[in-house]
């Protein structure tokens, strides 16, 4: 993938994805779902709030706000993806979710293999490995483009191949098993306002690299350090959405780690420059992107 555009300022390279925080109407209801159905640990509880994770650091935060509502055609998380170090741990996460009987959508990107599912109160979550080693899904002249290691084009949002990939399990496998240490979030993605807008704030003002945007799909990405996405965005509800209102179930926050103290005081000199609000929390720096989404930067605790 090309930059497209490129920065004077840059982002640490090693600068990766930490966790998501969620508004939710019924706390009990989503521990339970993200322990059982996902995979994941309860880390802590205090009141309305809890974190939950692989045993490390949080990847997943929830906090309870009765009488919130899934609100429709505003900006937001379109979905948040944990990234699992394998495809066996990839295999014994889908094949929970089928013994659960809970639907989900397995679905081959070539780069990565993937399933999405949505849960109980209606956020996405994407539950993927990578296989660049099977080919590649990049923007080129604008457009997506996935091809397999074989130069043979896909569209790459083809039907996993189930069979190969539960073949990977051992008899004794059990699927009820933890998420490995090993996972964490992969990456995020977007719903915006304007693609041009955000591009510029994340690639502009906070230095992440620009992987490019796909006006026809109405989709762009940026990362650090060269990877495929750590941050999708797209305008697929409707350019000039408006922002989630302040009892909307789903996205508080998320979050990036940067690799020490140095590099996000560089971060927020850049951001302060460029006239960027910035709110210091008990997480780290926050700042709202033209769409009213809300990242915080920090360092590892």
């Amino acid at each position: 993938m090309t930059n497209l555009s490129p920065t004077p300022f840059r982002i640490h390279p090693g600068t990766l994805p930490g966790h998501v925080h969620l508004t939710v109407a019924d706390l009990e209801r989503q521990l339970t779902f993200y322990q059982t159905v996902i995979g994941l640990q309860r880390h802590w509880r205090e009141g309305d709030s809890a974190g939950l994770g692989v045993g490390g650091a949080d990847l997943v935060r929830l906090t309870e706000m009765r009488g919130a509502r899934r609100y429709r055609g505003t900006t937001g998380m379109y979905h948040f993806a944990i990234l699992l170090p394998n495809r066996v741990e990839l295999a014994r996460a889908i094949g929970r979710l089928f013994t659960l009987r809970y639907r989900n959508s397995p679905t081959d990107h070539i780069m990565t293999k993937t399933t999405y599912l949505d849960d109980p109160e209606g956020n996405t979550i994407e539950l993927y490995t990578e296989s660049p080693e099977d080919g590649v899904f990049e923007f080129v002249d604008g457009n997506p483009i996935a091809r397999r290691a074989d130069g043979t084009p896909s569209d790459g949002r083809e039907p996993l191949d189930l069979n190969a990939l539960f073949a990977l399990l051992r008899p004794d496998d059990r699927l009820d098993q933890p998420m490995p240490p090993e996972t964490r979030v992969g990456h995020y993605h977007l719903y915006v306002a304007n693609l041009a807008e955000t591009r510029h704030f994340y690639h502009g003002i906070l230095g992440f690299d620009d992987m490019g945007i796909a006006q026809s799909f109405r989709m762009g990405m940026v990362s650090a350090g060269r990877y495929h996405h750590h941050i999708g965005y797209n305008t697929w509800v409707g350019e000039g959405a408006p922002p989630a209102p302040s009892d909307a179930l789903g996205l508080r926050y998320f979050t990036f780690n940067l690799p020490n103290q140095a590099e996000l005081d560089q971060v927020e000199e850049h951001a302060l420059r460029a006239g960027i609000p910035i709110e210091p929390t008990p997480e780290g720096l926050q700042m709202r992107d033209p769409s009213n989404n809300a990242i915080v930067l920090t360092t590892p605790k």
